[in-house]
């Protein structure tokens, strides 16, 4: 977990995000969690504040905004496609379960149906400080005698070349080391929800952004290969995934 966890609530009808915030300020309080909370009433206010640097863990979205503003979905797809940025969990809200199937391109973390009430919200709170915690874990490896780690929540994908693997991170950076996929996959990275979709890649789930039938395009536009034999596999992964985080 974050020393502080960011909140965004994003909604135009002043008494549901006056009532979240309050949900949210008894769960955070009796979890010992300490928080700051900011809240908008459009989406163009939240992208603004997004774009002169505003950062969030967690953004609490609706997805109907009033007529000529932008829509949720929209707002999720600046914040992944334009602003680039994969680390933030978006929870949606709405009166309508109709949304959900249009919401999967922007990876919501959760999707809850109005009106909120405290015990829907207090779920969605604790799966997040769980998955947070685990974000902050470390991807331990040897070079040598030398044990080395990096967070697992910043590397995208790993590649398998003969005996040597390639961390590929999320600063850009590469870090090679001699290793095997499958005993990386199944000692460390499976219950991080890192997915295996070829004998020669590994991918962090929150670094998808398309997952097509032969192949997967991740947030920064490499194209990776799913091979032919770990496509069942990798269909029932995704869908493990989605349904752990709620989706």
């Amino acid at each position: 977990m974050p020393m502080t966890l960011f909140i965004a609530i994003c909604d135009d009808e002043k008494r549901i995000s006056a009532d979240l915030e309050n949900i949210l300020i008894d769960i955070l309080y009796r979890l010992n969690v300490k928080y700051e909370i900011d809240i908008y009433f459009s989406g163009e206010e939240l992208c603004k504040k997004m774009e002169s640097g505003s950062h969030y863990n967690l953004i609490f979205l609706d997805i109907e905004f009033a007529q000529n503003d932008l829509s949720g979905v929209a707002v999720g797809r600046l914040i992944r496609d334009v602003y680039n940025n994969n680390m933030v969990s978006i929870i949606y809200m709405s009166w309508e379960m109709k949304y959900s199937m249009q919401l999967f391109s922007v990876r919501p973390f959760d999707f809850l149906i109005k009106p909120l009430n405290h015990g829907v919200v207090e779920e969605a709170v604790k799966k997040y400080v769980k998955i947070a915690e685990i974000g902050v874990k470390d991807f331990t490896y040897k070079k040598g005698h030398d044990i080395y780690k990096v967070p697992v929540k910043d590397i995208v994908y790993l590649q398998g070349v003969k005996r040597k693997i390639i961390l590929h991170l999320i600063s850009g950076r590469k870090e090679e080391f001699y290793g095997t996929m499958k005993d990386l996959y199944e000692e460390q990275l499976q219950r991080y929800d890192f997915i295996y979709i070829h004998a020669s890649f590994m991918v962090n789930y929150d670094f998808v952004a398309e997952a097509k039938y032969d192949h997967m395009i991740l947030s920064h536009g490499k194209i990776l290969p799913i091979s032919q034999p770990k496509r069942v596999d990798v269909r029932k992964t995704f869908h493990d995934i989605l349904k752990k985080r709620g989706v």
